[in-house]
C-alpha cells in the first residue's frame, strides 16, 4: 500500500481558510504588503498540497504558541483551614503561636509564661505555684530548652510555628 509523502498531502477548505488568516495575521504586523498580501491569498486558495500552503510562509516567521488561559500559582496556596501553612511531618496546620517565642519567654521568665503563651494554662499555673520553690524554676528552665528543641503543641494539638 503507497502512503503520499507527508508533505505531498491534499489540503482542504479549513486548511486554506487557515493560511489566509495567518496570512492576514502578518499583514496586520507589517510583514506583508498588500500587493503581496493579495497574491499569496490567491495562492492559498488555489493550493492543492499542503507543501504549496507552506511554500507562502517561508519568509514568514512562525505563530507564536498561544499563552494559558491562566497562570498556575508559583507555589500552592494555604488552605483556608491552615492560614500558618501545614507542618510537613504530621500534616496538621500550624498553630497561630510561635515555637520560638514560647521558648524564649520560657527561658527569660521561668514561672511558667511559656507555656502561658502557647495556651497550656493548667501547666503554667503549676509552673508558677512550683516556682516559689527551686524546682519549678528548673522545671520550667528546662520546659523551655524543650519547649525550643521539641515538637510542642497548643492545646488543640496543633504544632506551633517554627
Amino acid at each position: 500500500m503507497n502512503t503520499p509523502e507527508p508533505r505531498r498531502i491534499r489540503v482542504g477548505h479549513a486548511e486554506r481558510e487557515w493560511a489566509v488568516t495567518e496570512l492576514g495575521e502578518h499583514l496586520s504586523a507589517g510583514r506583508l504588503d498588500p500587493d503581496e498580501y493579495a497574491d499569496r491569498t490567491a495562492s492559498a486558495y488555489a493550493a492543492r498540497t499542503s507543501d504549496e500552503l507552506e511554500a507562502l510562509f517561508t519568509d514568514l516567521p512562525r505563530p507564536a504558541a498561544a499563552l494559558p488561559v491562566a497562570f498556575p500559582a508559583p507555589y500552592p496556596a494555604l488552605p483556608p483551614h491552615a492560614p500558618h501553612g501545614i507542618d510537613p511531618h504530621s500534616g496538621m496546620p500550624f498553630s497561630d503561636r510561635s515555637r520560638v517565642a514560647a521558648g524564649v519567654l520560657q527561658l527569660v521568665f521561668p514561672f511558667g509564661v511559656g507555656r502561658l503563651y502557647s495556651g497550656h494554662h493548667g501547666i503554667a499555673v503549676a509552673q508558677l505555684l512550683l516556682s516559689f520553690v527551686v524546682v519549678g524554676v528548673v522545671w520550667a528552665f528546662v520546659d523551655g530548652i524543650v519547649i525550643l528543641a521539641g515538637r510542642p503543641t497548643d492545646p488543640y494539638g496543633r504544632p506551633l510555628r517554627p
